[in-house]
Formats: C-alpha cells, sequence, structure tokens
C-alpha cells in the first residue's frame, strides 16, 4: 500500500473536515526518514527507551529541556492548563525554534495516560498547536496505555507497531532503568570518591543501550544484564554514615523528570538525603491493572478476563525476576513488588482509588514510612487536579496511621518561586 494510500485510509469517516484539519498520520515510509522525538520525562530511563526503538528500527531522540519553555508554551495554551503539559508542548517548540530537527523530517510521540488526567487531550493540542505555527504536517503519535480491542478512540499509525521485539526490548529498558535508579539512590548519598557513581551510571547506560539495540532481550539476556549492573555498583567503595532518608512520591512527570521538579534529587543530595522512590515498572502495572478494573466494572461480559489476566501475570513474573536476582545479590534492597504494595493501600484509600495515580500514591507513602523515610515529598504540578484531590484526600488518613513521619506535599509551576519551594521542602526536611 502506498503512502498516500495509507493516508487516504486512516482518514475514512473524516469527510466532514476539510484537507486542512486533517491529521498527519506517521506512514510506513516516515520510519526510515523521520526522527520521532519523545519529551524528557524519564531520567533514568529516556536513553534505553531510545535504544529499544532504535533495535526496532526508527529514528528515535529524547528532547532536552531548554530555555523559555513556560513562555513558549503559552504562545499558544493558555494558562490553565497543568505544569507537564506546558513542558511538553514547551519542548516541542523549543526544538522546532533551535532548528535541532528538520520540520518536515519530525514526529512527535506523546504518552497519553487514561483516565481523567487532562494529557488525555494533549494529543488534540499539540496537533492544534502544531497547525497554530506552521506545522501541520507533524504526525503527532499518541502512545496511550495498553489498549485491548474493546477500546474506542484508538488511532492507526502505519509506520508505527509495536512489535513483539519492540515490547520485550522496552520492557528490559524499564527493566533496566528500574535497576540503575534504585541501586544509584542507595550508592551515590555514601560514595567515597565524590562523582565516581555518575561515571558507573553514565557507562552503564552506553552498555545496556548497547544490549538493547543488538536484538531482541529475553530472560536469560536481562538476568545476565542484572547481575552486571548490581556487580557494577557493588564495587563502588562507600563510606557509610548518617543519611535523612527521604521519600519521593506523587504524579508521575513530576516524580521522574528532573524538568519537572526542577533537579529535585541534586538538590535532596546536596541537604545530605538519601532518596527512595518507586519504580516505574510498578506504575506500568498499576496503569494496566487500573484498566482491567475499569473494564470489569462497565462490561457485563468481560470476555476479554482472561487477556488482562495474562498481560499482568507476565508483568509481574518479569518484576519478579528482577527482584530476586537482587535479594540473590545480598546486598541492596528494591521496593515491593506489585501485590504487596497494594496491600498497603487498602488500609489507607482502597484500591477503587484508580483516578490519576490514585491509591498508588498511598501505597508507595506507606512503603517509604516502613522503610525508614521519616520525612516523604509528595510532589504533583499545579493544575493538575486529579493529583489535588488523590494527594490531599490521602493525607489525614496517612498523618493518623504514621504519627511519626513528616509528609508534605510540593507543588511545581512554572509561575511559583525556587525560593518558597525550597522553603517547603526544607520545612519537610526538618525534625519532626
Amino acid at each position: 500500500m502506498t503512502d498516500k494510500a495509507e493516508t487516504n485510509q486512516t482518514n475514512i469517516g473524516r469527510n466532514r473536515l476539510s484537507p486542512g484539519d486533517m491529521d498527519t498520520v506517521f506512514t510506513r515510509a516516515m520510519k526510515k526518514t523521520h526522527t520521532i522525538l519523545l519529551p524528557q520525562m524519564l531520567e533514568y530511563h529516556s536513553a534505553l527507551l531510545q535504544a529499544a526503538f532504535e533495535g526496532s528500527g526508527y529514528r528515535f531522540a529524547v528532547m532536552q529541556g531548554g530555555n523559555g519553555l513556560k513562555n513558549k508554551a503559552h504562545r499558544y495554551i493558555n494558562s490553565d492548563y497543568c505544569y507537564p503539559g506546558v513542558l511538553i508542548v514547551g519542548q516541542l517548540l523549543d526544538a522546532l525554534e533551535n532548528g535541532s530537527y528538520p520540520p518536515d523530517r519530525i514526529a512527535f510521540l506523546e504518552p497519553r495516560p487514561g483516565g481523567a488526567c487532562r494529557a488525555g487531550n494533549y494529543n488534540h493540542v499539540i496537533r492544534n498547536t502544531m497547525k497554530k505555527c506552521g506545522h501541520g504536517q507533524i504526525p503527532v503519535i499518541s502512545l496511550g496505555k495498553i489498549h485491548f480491542p474493546y477500546c474506542k478512540g484508538t488511532e492507526r499509525q502505519p509506520g508505527f507497531r509495536v512489535t513483539p521485539r519492540l515490547f520485550l526490548n522496552v520492557m528490559a529498558a524499564v527493566c533496566f532503568g528500574d535497576l540503575v535508579m534504585s541501586l544509584y539512590q542507595q550508592v551515590k548519598p555514601y560514595e567515597r570518591q565524590k562523582g565516581e557513581t555518575d561515571l558507573v551510571r553514565r557507562a552503564l547506560e552506553e552498555n545496556l543501550a548497547a544490549r538493547i539495540r543488538k536484538g531482541c532481550l529475553r530472560k536469560k539476556d536481562r538476568l545476565a544484564a542484572y547481575r552486571h549492573i548490581l556487580d557494577c555498583f557493588d564495587r563502588i567503595p562507600v563510606d557509610r554514615q548518617y543519611k535523612k532518608r527521604v521519600g519521593i512520591s506523587g504524579e508521575i512527570y513530576m516524580k521522574f523528570s528532573s524538568l519537572g521538579n526542577h533537579n529535585l534529587e541534586n538538590y535532596l543530595d546536596g541537604q545530605g538525603c538519601q532518596i527512595f522512590m518507586g519504580s516505574l515498572v510498578n506504575y506500568c502495572i498499576y496503569v494496566l491493572d487500573s484498566d482491567y478494573r475499569s473494564y470489569m466494572i462497565d462490561h457485563t461480559r468481560p470476555v476479554l478476563r482472561a487477556g488482562y489476566e495474562a498481560a499482568l501475570g507476565y508483568f509481574k513474573k518479569v518484576q519478579q525476576e528482577l527482584y530476586r536476582t537482587v535479594t540473590e545479590h545480598g546486598r541492596f534492597e528494591t521496593d515491593l513488588a506489585f501485590d504487596e504494595l497494594k496491600k498497603r493501600a487498602e488500609q489507607i484509600s482502597g484500591c477503587d482509588c484508580i483516578t490519576g495515580d490514585g491509591w498508588l500514591i498511598a501505597a508507595e507513602t506507606a512503603e517509604a514510612i516502613e522503610r525508614g523515610c521519616r520525612h516523604v515529598l509528595l510532589v504533583h504540578p499545579f493544575g493538575c487536579m486529579v493529583s489535588h484531590v488523590c494527594q490531599r484526600g490521602i493525607l489525614n488518613r496517612l498523618r493518623s496511621l504514621y504519627p511519626h513521619a513528616n509528609i508534605q506535599t510540593i507543588e511545581y509551576d512554572s509561575d511559583s518561586s525556587e525560593t518558597l519551594r525550597e522553603n517547603r521542602i526544607q520545612m519537610a526536611l526538618g525534625e519532626f
């Protein structure tokens, strides 16, 4: 099928729109000529995810944070949009303005959550923004949560397909990134030679990215990589000394993106803290589990139940392989496996709270406290009503269950001052 035929087939049912209003799709020919841009949002995983896509034949790049992203975004969207949305639109406009990529040779991959999150509408916002600034030819690919055939509103992108190889390599990238993140946060505060942990992390990212690009990573390949990562961090000399243990949970963009949280991890490291942060693989399972829960509620004949359960079983199996390898090594700790994490939420918010990051925030907070974090930061963006309702709604319950812990919400906004935010963080770190 030709590219023109693919485009026409994709636009069936849109005959009410004028040609200028039709959305550009990512064709098969574009896979060889176009670079797919992903926003900067996963500090420890981006380089590995890039390798996973490149290993499947895509040209792929992760955008970096530029200057004045807020002002660039607000030329085309109003100030009511949440902070992650402003940063994502700003990054794309910055990439176009600084000439890093030819506008006729790029596509944009938009991570799209489900549920009540307003980011579910950002696909439409980004497409309109591109048309307003004269670049309506740029395809916008929506990477939503895993969709089963019953889902409506899925879009067809002929040149973008999640193959078994891509899926397995993305899973490996998520697990590798989680392990590197966890070990880095356990070793970095205690390193004897300043900067050695960063060198090991960068070398590992290059090594792991090369492994992912090379081929389809199956179980034995993942296990070998896990052991290599553990050995590399285990060889770093450390001096054990007292450090405040600080848990970080909250909205996923603010939690994992240094651009979104204004380099929170570096700031806490400078304050003499050790960070504990829940894994991305638990978030991925949470999204699938929440989708399954919604499906079972909405459908009287849940014909896809077996498919959901098989997918959840596979994700949990991969997670258990990772955590078992860490436990066998003996030195380092992991966060809780998904089913154990879910039990922590039952006494706080219940597991029916699946709006946004829902019960996952409550469970991660409880886990952090149980692991010795007397200080917990719940980070969320301005303009995110889902985070405001869920995070503030569980505070009283958490404080009653854990009266010895200092739990504070930290809001991020493009207009608030760094001083105000840092003062609130300092208040959260104070003795309680």
